[in-house]
């Protein structure tokens, strides 16, 4: 375990260096750059580029941002005067956590009960409204969602507050945008997983001991079948911590997403570069973790 852990590590870090250099230069490869906008004089524009390194060629640039990285510095923004990219992700992140930490335990907690419904309920009424209902949820986007619960639940009926996370009841709405696509895919897995086990023969012995079908559905069937959920943890956990930029627009959340389409918009090079390392890391982080948990939830699977 310990030398796979390691190996993960120095891969993550690979993939971390790749991905950096790959957006570095993509996005020094677009016409334009941070000051083109501004309405100010050449000589003004050739002092800005010289006071945040933009004039120098773009391998220095490469190379001195690189050693800044490997430093755990990420830059100063262009855009918002004085802050630092590490200062501005310190402050916005926690924000974005919050929301979606709620929204990941809302997929679980309502994924996997449902799922294990469905799956008892083959071919009946609930199982064909869960499907029903997961299917919708896996094909809308998460902004969709949002845009109709705050214009029904917040505008047109105002039943819950519509902007920022001051209360718990902010957190409604917002989470349950973040939530309800991935809360339908879980459900899917849950239930395909549990119906690819429940006819097998450790199953029936189970049952022939005479063991209820809650503990034989919740102690046998689905630790087994729960692998595909575990594996779809990785990239949910990110997605949802880190990937609720547009919910976070819409609800006018002063998260971490909102820096991250604005920085893309007014060309924060910076920015750009370090929302986009941040979310590598937690997506490799996360990822590691599930890979660690696999061995917990089934001993079958090693990992050396």
């Amino acid at each position: 375990m310990v030398r796979f852990v390691i190996n993960r590590f120095f891969s993550g870090l690979l993939a971390i260096f790749v991905l950096a250099t790959i957006t570095f230069f993509l996005m020094h490869l677009i016409p334009g750059g941070p000051f083109n906008a501004e309405k100010i004089n050449a000589r003004a524009l050739a002092l800005m580029e010289a006071r945040y390194g933009f004039d120098r060629p773009v391998y220095v640039q490469y190379f001195d941002y690189m050693k800044d990285l490997a430093r755990g510095d990420l830059g100063i923004s262009v855009k918002k005067i004085g802050y630092t990219v590490n200062e501005i992700i310190a402050e916005k992140f926690p924000i974005s956590l919050r929301l979606g930490l709620v929204a990941l335990l809302l997929s679980l907690f309502l994924g996997i009960p449902l799922g294990m419904l469905a799956a008892a309920k083959r071919d009946k009424i609930p199982d064909r409204v869960i499907m029903f209902i997961t299917s919708i949820g896996y094909s809308v986007p998460g902004f969709v969602v949002g845009a109709l619960l705050l214009y029904f639940l917040g505008i047109r009926w105002q039943l819950l507050p519509i902007m920022r996370l001051d209360t718990p009841l902010h957190y409604i709405m917002p989470a349950s945008a973040l939530a309800f696509s991935p809360l339908s895919y879980i459900t899917r897995l849950t239930r395909s997983g549990l119906l690819d086990v429940i006819d097998q023969d450790y199953i029936k012995t189970a049952r022939a001991k005479g063991l209820t079908r809650v503990v034989v559905v919740g102690k046998h069937a689905l630790r087994n079948s729960i692998i595909p959920v575990v594996t779809y943890l990785g990239p949910l956990t990110a997605n949802t911590i880190v990937g609720g930029f547009v919910v976070e627009r819409i609800f006018s959340i002063p998260g971490l997403g909102a820096y991250f389409i604005t920085s893309i918009t007014n060309r924060d090079y910076p920015m750009i570069m370090g929302t986009t390392v941040f979310y590598a890391i937690i997506l490799i982080l996360a990822n590691m973790i599930v890979d660690i948990t696999y061995g917990i939830v089934d001993p079958r699977i090693k990992k050396y």
